[in-house]
């Protein structure tokens, strides 16, 4: 097989989109949702977002970076004020329109992209009513990277939403039931398919499949 090498000196010569799509794409699969937010006077604001990670489960938290602080950010700014947002993972069924929520829109990206807000007492931002898996967040903390000044949030789990036969006897969720994407690089959105999955691992043990009748 060739191989086609890149040293630091080399992406650093690069033509900016292509270095963009390079070390975007390089990182592999990423979750990809839509984060809801709204302001202090009501106004609705959704954005895709890529980079989304599990930081702990007890407590539970989930991080979220976003690009540096230096131009408007209104979902970062949504979440400090208020202290809430939703994480919506994304269907097939309107990847079209959460992708144009990226768009730079003079209006509410609700509106804009034809995407409904949908309220629980829980949580004062919105969901996605169209979205099957829903997280409702609370902030907890962020921080500003030194080495690009990057935002790193964390936000602590407050509301599941998720259909029933996604979800296993053993908590697992099942990602294809739920019809949940996933992407790589900034554009590119791919269906999934079924899982492969085993026992916890020990040293000198065959690992053991439990991908079949976990429901």
């Amino acid at each position: 097989m060739s191989q086609k090498a890149f040293s630091r000196l080399d992406i650093d010569g690069l033509e900016k989109r292509f270095r963009t799509n390079l070390i975007n794409s390089l990182t592999g699969f990423k979750s990809v949702s839509l984060i809801a937010t709204a302001s202090l006077e009501g106004t609705t604001n959704l954005s895709i977002f890529s980079q989304i990670i599990h930081v702990g489960a007890n407590p539970p938290l989930v991080g979220v970076l976003f690009r540096p602080h230096t131009v408007p950010r209104h979902t970062l700014e949504n979440i400090l004020a208020t202290q809430h947002f939703t994480i919506n993972h994304i269907r097939d069924s309107f990847v079209v329109k959460a992708h144009h929520t990226s768009a730079r829109w003079d209006q509410s990206e609700f509106e804009a992209c034809e995407l409904t807000p949908e309220y629980d007492k829980e949580v004062s931002a919105p969901f996605v009513a169209e979205a099957s898996v829903k997280i409702g967040l609370s902030y907890v903390e962020h921080y500003t990277l030194k080495c690009n000044e990057t935002v790193f949030l964390v936000g602590e789990i407050q509301k599941i939403l998720l259909p029933d036969d996604s979800l296993g006897s053993d908590g697992f969720i099942d990602l294809v039931k739920a019809g949940t994407m996933t992407c790589s690089g900034l554009d590119a959105y791919h269906k999934v398919q079924e899982p492969t999955r085993f026992a916890y691992a020990k040293p000198n043990q065959p690992l053991e499949r439990i991908d079949k009748g976990v429901n």
